[in-house]
């Protein structure tokens, strides 16, 4: 193994960063600044290269590694993989602000490109509700369930619940799928059903469903099942 202190400054990454720039660096460089040094076997440029390859090149793939993973998958102590995982969320997070900022709901894309930072990486299931306006303007975003990898549980009496408190003219309900698999399933068409008899009754109404898996969406108002 080569130490990247021994290589040339020009082709070290954090000089390369600071000296180039962040465009100049590759995936593998990026990641490598990451992890920080590595082991006694690999330098930092070697296991970022192995987490790579593993994932197929798929940034998305990584970031659903939890700690335990990549430790027991990379040999790298506690501390480096906290800092992958953290520095993922980060990005999570930075989509998700980006999403916040258009505050408007008109359409299921923006469904998802508002609520797939929270779900997109997750190994159970979520189940949050998006609280609108009349002119549906974001009002706020709450959790309402969490389950297992094959299914949660959201209990309508909750979700309105949360509408009436901040006074929502209408909702959107979003979950995520573990699988992948993005299509509905018997559960969540009668759940979808529920919620939109029990919006009829308070004036409340449930603008769409939207289930997200392997960054894409079913959205029961596209297909017309609303």
């Amino acid at each position: 193994m080569s130490k990247i202190s021994e290589w040339s400054v020009s082709d070290q990454p954090i000089h390369k960063l600071q000296q180039k720039g962040k465009a100049a660096l590759s995936d593998a460089e990026i990641l490598s600044l990451i992890i920080g040094s590595g082991n006694k076997f690999k330098n930092s440029i070697d296991i970022s290269k192995e987490m790579l390859a593993y994932s197929n090149n798929d940034f998305n793939m990584i970031a659903k590694m939890t700690v335990s993973d990549i430790t027991k998958l990379y040999g790298i102590g506690k501390s480096k993989a906290t800092s992958i995982v953290a520095a993922f969320e980060i990005s999570n997070r930075r989509q998700l602000n980006d999403a916040m900022q258009k505050e408007k709901i008109s359409s299921s894309r923006d469904i998802f490109n508002l609520m797939n930072p929270k779900l997109a990486d997750l190994q159970y299931e979520e189940f949050w509700i998006i609280l609108l306006n009349r002119a549906h303007k974001i009002l706020s975003i709450k959790k309402v369930g969490q389950g297992g990898v094959s299914g949660t549980i959201a209990d309508p009496k909750i979700i309105f619940n949360f509408a009436l408190q901040d006074l929502a003219s209408s909702i959107v309900l979003c979950h995520n799928h573990p699988s992948g698999n993005y299509k509905p399933s018997s559960q969540d068409n009668s759940l979808t059903k529920k919620v939109k008899e029990g919006g009829k009754l308070l004036d409340i109404d449930v603008l769409d469903h939207v289930i997200i898996g392997e960054n894409n969406y079913y959205s029961y108002a596209d297909e017309g099942e609303l």
